[in-house]
């Protein structure tokens, strides 16, 4: 069952994005976000936040870690395979790969980031907007490789897949004071929605065509911060307020969604909504295979994560 949850979020992106018919695929599954969906670029910056120890990677091939906050592979690995591609998205800062690796799949992704600059400063790890920039630097080493027709045909085809946003809220705004003290959080959650907007016109502006852009998951019912709930005294149960604006968050970038493909000819993005679908296996974690789901996959520290992997501890 170690894949159901990743299976139905693809069909979501699948039936929307792709073409009909049998052997429907993309050429490149092009990556940015968080720990969602890092594949290592958090090993090659300086930063405290990693996962190239063990347990992580565990179940992974070899059982080696490699920078992927899980015990195995992570979504966009098995994505990118659903979709008839390679197993693996290989990082763009890992110096094991170059351009050649990354024609049919890159990843940007940088864990501990969030749409919110001051997110990714709580640990300095790569700011969503640098993101960008490395895209449009492999853009650049891509037309030079494959040439400016074929480069142009891979960026318009590929599926640009977004996963961030928890850390905004959990590791930022009700962490720290500072974005506190300038929004509500309803208005804080127009102003990631406002950034989210702008960083998907950027990747229409430079041919990007097709997009996924990741809801939050029930994010008062991570590992994390049900731990933490548990030495506040709460018993470890889901935190339902930090649910309440998941959903409510949600709510936003759907509407987002719809706008932008009002807005922006030729484009068409979805959102990928992991919210039910991990609410129910939080629920019923044995109903999907997995033994519990109260504790993460790997590591037994602040920034255990681990609510989208191979499986489940």
């Amino acid at each position: 069952m170690r894949t159901t949850i990743l299976l139905l979020l693809l069909s979501q992106i699948i039936f929307v994005l792709l073409p009909s018919g049998v052997g429907a695929k993309v050429p490149a599954l092009i990556v940015f976000g968080d720990s969602s969906v890092d594949t290592g670029n958090n090993n090659q910056i300086s930063t405290i936040l990693k996962s190239n120890f063990e347990p992580y990677g565990r179940d992974f091939y070899g059982g080696r870690p490699t920078g992927r906050f899980c015990n195995g592979r992570i979504p966009p690995d098995f994505i990118s395979e659903a979709l008839g591609l390679k197993p693996l998205v290989p990082a763009y800062l890992d110096p094991m790969y170059s351009i050649s690796d990354f024609v049919d799949g890159v990843n940007f992704a940088s864990a501990g980031t969030g749409y919110d600059t001051a997110t990714s400063d709580v640990l300095s790890v790569i700011p969503f907007w640098k993101e960008l920039e490395y895209y449009k630097e492999y853009q650049s080493k891509l037309r030079a490789f494959v040439g400016d027709a074929k480069a142009t045909q891979i960026i318009s085809e590929a599926l640009h897949l977004l996963s961030l946003g928890t850390n905004d809220f959990l590791e930022n705004y009700y962490l720290l004071p500072n974005r506190r003290n300038q929004f509500t959080v309803d208005k804080y959650q127009d102003y990631l929605k406002g950034i989210a907007g702008q960083f998907i016109k950027e990747l229409y502006g430079l041919g990007a065509r097709k997009i996924s852009l990741g809801g939050l998951p029930p994010m008062g019912c991570l590992p994390l911060e049900r731990t933490a709930d548990f030495f506040r005294g709460d018993g470890g149960a889901c935190n339902e307020n930090y649910n309440k604006v998941a959903l409510s968050f949600n709510g936003k970038l759907s509407g987002l969604v719809k706008n932008l493909n009002q807005e922006l000819s030729g484009i068409k993005v979805v959102l990928s909504n992991p919210y039910y679908i991990l609410k129910q296996i939080v629920q019923k974690p044995s109903a999907y295979g997995f033994e519990v789901a109260a504790v993460a996959c790997c590591s037994s520290g602040l920034f255990e994560m681990g609510y989208m992997c191979d499986r489940l501890h």
